[in-house]
């Protein structure tokens, strides 16, 4: 591969990917108000889990719900397997993440969840697989059939959901009325914790 190509290829995953976001436009639908009054009621803390690359998506979705206002953790599915999901409390609201809905993994973690009293929200593809059966609300987040070399490895899918979670953080930010002073308290450190400081927040 010589440099034109190298430069022609990165230039068209980016328009795949840029394309797979923006076909998020068409897939919200009632069940993210649903999610979001689910999340925003929420009387314990929001746990987001998924496996694989979809655990990279969950700790970034559990990090940007606690900036904006709604207090969330990763739950590590492989951890919770050995004792961790005794972390969850009926309060809580677990989001489940898996493209396929069939992970077992993360069936048996929110089969946990269920028995513990606590609230499932889905993010998958398939709303008939077995994470869909077993959530309260689900939401279905669909990236296009090219957006991922071999139809599998996760690089367009996984910003596809982020950009999907991105949203949903958005809008409880909104529904929160969260604000600047708010978000200071939490974030001290770090370049943003100085330019804050410097506003005199």
């Amino acid at each position: 591969m010589n440099k034109d190509e190298m430069i022609a290829l990165a230039k068209e995953t980016i328009r795949k990917e840029a394309n797979g976001v923006l076909s998020l436009l068409d897939q919200f639908t009632d069940s993210l108000f649903y999610a979001a009054k689910l999340m925003y009621g929420c009387k314990g803390h929001v746990l987001v889990a998924g496996a694989g690359t979809s655990n990279s998506v969950a700790r970034r979705l559990a990090h940007l719900l606690s900036c904006c206002g709604t207090p969330a953790l990763l739950i590590d599915v492989g951890d919770s397997q050995h004792g961790l999901s005794g972390a969850i409390r009926k309060n809580d609201v677990l989001v489940a993440l898996s493209k396929g809905g069939h992970t077992q993994e993360i069936i048996t973690l929110v089969t946990v969840a269920k028995e513990r009293g606590a609230k499932v929200i889905a993010i998958t593809e398939k709303p008939e697989s077995e994470l869909g059966k077993e959530s309260d609300v689900i939401l279905k987040v669909v990236a296009p059939e090219d957006v991922d070399p071999f139809g599998m490895v996760a690089t367009g899918s996984s910003l596809v959901n982020s950009a999907f979670g991105d949203a949903l953080c958005v809008v409880l930010f909104k529904m929160r009325g969260y604000s600047i002073e708010q978000f200071g308290e939490t974030h001290p450190g770090g370049a943003v914790g100085k330019k804050l400081k410097d506003m005199g927040i």
